[in-house]
This record gives structure tokens, C-alpha cells and sequence, in this order.
């Protein structure tokens, strides 16, 4: 009896004991590329990535699926583990089988005005290389991945949605599902893009440090290098569509400002990569309904109609919340929303 006694007293002890710790690894590389050579603000080409690798990777001799995480503007790839708790929520999630285990990605897109746009640029560098033929090559090289496109998922916040779409429309032969958190870029809003930068900073700066002061004109001005570069123009190598005359009237440039939306705006490529991402196995966007910039509300609404247009299929959603305010933590749309869609649409071993 005493020892009976001690077996359902050791029993009891297992069953109160607190469940084992994840023993997720979150790893720091750096991948050389010569994606760079060449580019005129000096973009390193050693780019800095964070590696998530799930609970177990290490004895379990799987493969597993890779989602590529793209960050925000003025972020780079550490921000969502170290201060958005990535890891952790990705540990949460598979242990309540949310999704099955998954290695994420994330690398440094950043550029000395904030962000590459996610675009390929004489002036920035070729980022659709780097992702495409340096940082999934190396990704399979290095790790235990299911090296296929249906394998392979897209997701950004912000600025890094707006990376997902574009990557999605432009290379749907190497990431087979995209999820975009709160998409900049999509279209017009209800402000014209040429009254947002400060074009005194802009017309007077004799460097790109000159831009800090304004973050808008540091921004729209990465969205010059990347969609309308000019490698023989510094000190900001773009092409300014408007300029701020004498009489402090903002004159546009109607040929350029064309070009800059026919090349930024995701809905403006439509018409080119329809097709494409219709071969997607999924495709969502959300946005917050209360964001205090109500461009973005505005054009992702126009930028899901414009996707019904064309026929290609998705799935938007408008929610309550501002700009950025519901994405992390256990409640936000990370965990409650983009993993359980990569959950479906990825194909696992």
C-alpha cells in the first residue's frame, strides 16, 4: 500500500507540473550578396536575417515550410522578435496547434532612408535578387526546408505588406500563399502623394541625412530612389515628380507622377500580374478600419475591388483598430489570423 501509495503521489506530481518550455532557437546570420554591387547610398551587401526554427528542429530530421517575414519602414529584421515577441507568439501557436511547426525568415530590407520599398533599384540595389536567388537558395541550402513554392509563404507589416504583395505578384513561381498585415501602397487615397513630402527639405537637402528631419519626405524619397532612381542625379539620386516654385505653389511633373504610380501602386499592376497571383493557393490583406491615415483605409477598400476586377481570388478584411495596434500579442491578428492562414494554405510533410 505505502508504495502505492508513492506511485499515484509521483503520478500527481506529473500531472501539476507545468508543461515543458518550448525549446524554440531564434538564430542571427549574415548572407553576403552581390545584389548590391554598385548601388549609389551605400547599401551593405553582408544583410543581416533572423531565423526561427520550431521546437524540435534540431532531433526531429523533418522538413518543414518557411514563411518570409517582411518588416515595417524604419524597422529592420530584429524588431518583431525583440520587441513584438515573435518567438514567443510562434511557440504559442504551435503548441495550441494553431500551426503545425514552421521556420520563419526575416531579413534586414532596410536602407539608410528607412526602406528598399521592396523593389529593385540602380540606386538601392537589386532586392527581388537578393530575395529570390540569395536568400531562399541559402535558406534550403542551410536548413531543412520543403523547398517548393506551396511550401514557401509570404507575410509583411505595413511597408513589409506591401513587400509581400509585390513579391507575390512578381515571383509566384517561388512563394506559393501571401498574408499582408495593414498594406501601404495599394492605390490612391484621398490625398495626392506630392503634398505630403516637405519639398523645401526636399529641393534644399545636401544629404540624405538632410531627410531625418521629416519622415515623410525621408519616405516618399525611398519611394523616388526605388521607383523613379536616377544614378546620375545626387545628392537624393531620384527624380522629383513636383517641385515647390518661388510663389511656394507645388507644380507636378504629369509625366513623371505617372510613371511613380504606374510602378508603386499594387493596384496599378494589376493588369501585369493578374495572372500570377492567381495561381496562389492564398491570399489575404486586412487593414485597420481606424487608422489615423485614412488613405490606407481608402485604397486597400479600392485595392480588393480592383482584385474582384480582375478575377483574382483573396480574401480582405477591414477591422477595428488603428495603425499597427492590432497585430501583435496573443489577441492580435499574427496569432489569430496570419499563422492559422499560412496553417492552411502551406503544405507541410
Amino acid at each position: 500500500m505505502i508504495r502505492l501509495g508513492l506511485l499515484l503521489a509521483a503520478f500527481m506530481t506529473l500531472l501539476a507540473a507545468p508543461p515543458a518550455l518550448a525549446q524554440s532557437q531564434v538564430r542571427d546570420f549574415v548572407v553576403a550578396s552581390k545584389a548590391f554591387d554598385g548601388n549609389k547610398i551605400g547599401v551593405s551587401p553582408q544583410r543581416r536575417v533572423r531565423v526561427y526554427l520550431p521546437d524540435g528542429y534540431d532531433a526531429s530530421g523533418r522538413r518543414y515550410p518557411v514563411v518570409y517575414y517582411l518588416h515595417n519602414l524604419f524597422e529592420d529584421e530584429r524588431a518583431a522578435f525583440d520587441r513584438d515577441g515573435f518567438a514567443a507568439l510562434l511557440d504559442k501557436a504551435i503548441a495550441a496547434r494553431a500551426i503545425p511547426p514552421v521556420i520563419v525568415v526575416a531579413a534586414d530590407f532596410s536602407t539608410s532612408l528607412g526602406s528598399s520599398i521592396y523593389t529593385s533599384s540602380p540606386v538601392t540595389g537589386r532586392w527581388d535578387d537578393f530575395m529570390v536567388r540569395d536568400l531562399v537558395p541559402w535558406t534550403d541550402k542551410q536548413f531543412r526546408t520543403l523547398a517548393t513554392r506551396d511550401s514557401r509563404g509570404l507575410a509583411g507589416d505595413r511597408m513589409g505588406g506591401y513587400g509581400a504583395i509585390a513579391f507575390g505578384m512578381r515571383h509566384a513561381d517561388v512563394f506559393g500563399s501571401v498574408y499582408a498585415l495593414h498594406p501601404v501602397g495599394t492605390g490612391l487615397g484621398l490625398q495626392t502623394m506630392s503634398s505630403r513630402p516637405n519639398w523645401d527639405l526636399i529641393q534644399n537637402a545636401r544629404s540624405l541625412d538632410d531627410l531625418k528631419a521629416d519622415g515623410f519626405s525621408q519616405l516618399f524619397v525611398a519611394i523616388y530612389q526605388a521607383h523613379l532612381p536616377n544614378p546620375d542625379k545626387p545628392p537624393l539620386y531620384a527624380d522629383l515628380p513636383a517641385r515647390k516654385g518661388p510663389d511656394g505653389r507645388i507644380a507636378v511633373d504629369m509625366a513623371l507622377t505617372a510613371k511613380l504610380q504606374n510602378s508603386f501602386l499594387l493596384g496599378q499592376n494589376l493588369s501585369r500580374y493578374a495572372d500570377n497571383l492567381k495561381t496562389l493557393r492564398g491570399f489575404k490583406f486586412d487593414w485597420g478600419r481606424n487608422d489615423p491615415n485614412p488613405d490606407h483605409v481608402v485604397s486597400n477598400q479600392a485595392f480588393s475591388r480592383a482584385l474582384v476586377e480582375f478575377g483574382v481570388p483573396h480574401e480582405a478584411e477591414e477591422y477595428v483598430g488603428g495603425w499597427g495596434d492590432r497585430t501583435w500579442g496573443p489577441t492580435g491578428r499574427v496569432y489569430t489570423d496570419m499563422l492559422p492562414f499560412f496553417a492552411q494554405n502551406l503544405v507541410y510533410e
